[in-house]
């Protein structure tokens, strides 16, 4: 095998993070605010699509799936995106209702992890910002029936202008479409520092309110 065949070497590849340090004493009360910090810090920061986020799920017997989706909303209730209810998602959200978050700030050397049940949202809630995608995307949610085998592209693309034939300008709701929270009972917050000595500090829900803990990197 000459060189340029040959893999890189995994071994090798490593950064050196280097942060501020995060102190407990500098952290919000309860998480969705430090977490409004952070995005902020986030947004500022040029970071492309800071609201891009790693969904991970189980079905019913355990088996793990993991997918990028967006952030579309969070408050002291939660965590929102939408999807097909009938994706690899939404059947294991409805064998399953757990899932973990996490956004991976890697330009800013953080991370942030939510654990936590999940709830649909009202109908209300999903037509709200249905309505509010553009046109193009909602016609896009009646074309795909998500993580089901396709013949084609061109069967795909036939769908899409089949229903947009349908409905020129303000399609319906899917009833097969909707809004997901994830409610935390766990949020942790991660800072990269150097030597790998990394600041992991972890808001845990426990009665009413939270506690915080400092977890080894």
């Amino acid at each position: 095998m000459d060189a340029a065949s040959r893999p890189p070497s995994l071994a090798g590849l490593r950064r050196t993070y280097q942060g501020e340090p995060l102190l407990e004493a500098d952290l919000a009360a309860e998480p969705v605010a430090q977490f409004a910090t952070w995005f902020s810090d986030a947004l500022d920061s040029g970071l492309p699509e800071p609201n891009a986020m790693v969904l991970a799920t189980a079905s019913a017997g355990g088996r793990p799936s993991a997918r990028t989706v967006l952030l579309k909303g969070y408050s002291t209730q939660g965590f929102v995106f939408y999807t097909n209810y009938e994706s690899r998602k939404g059947r294991d959200l409805a064998e399953n209702a757990r899932a973990c978050l996490l956004f991976p700030w890697h330009p800013i050397r953080r991370q942030v992890r939510v654990e936590g049940s999940v709830v649909r949202l009202s109908r209300e809630e999903t037509a709200a910002y249905f309505h509010s995608r553009p046109y193009g995307s909602r016609i896009g949610a009646w074309a795909s029936r998500q993580s089901a085998v396709v013949a084609s592209r061109e069967d795909l693309d036939a769908r899409y202008e089949e229903l947009a034939a349908r409905w020129p300008e303000d399609p319906p709701v899917p009833d097969f479409w909707g809004g997901f929270r994830v409610v935390p009972q766990e949020v942790e917050f991660w800072q990269g520092q150097t030597d790998r000595m990394h600041d992991r500090l972890r808001y845990r829900r426990s009665g009413g309110g939270w506690v915080l803990e400092r977890l080894a990197p």
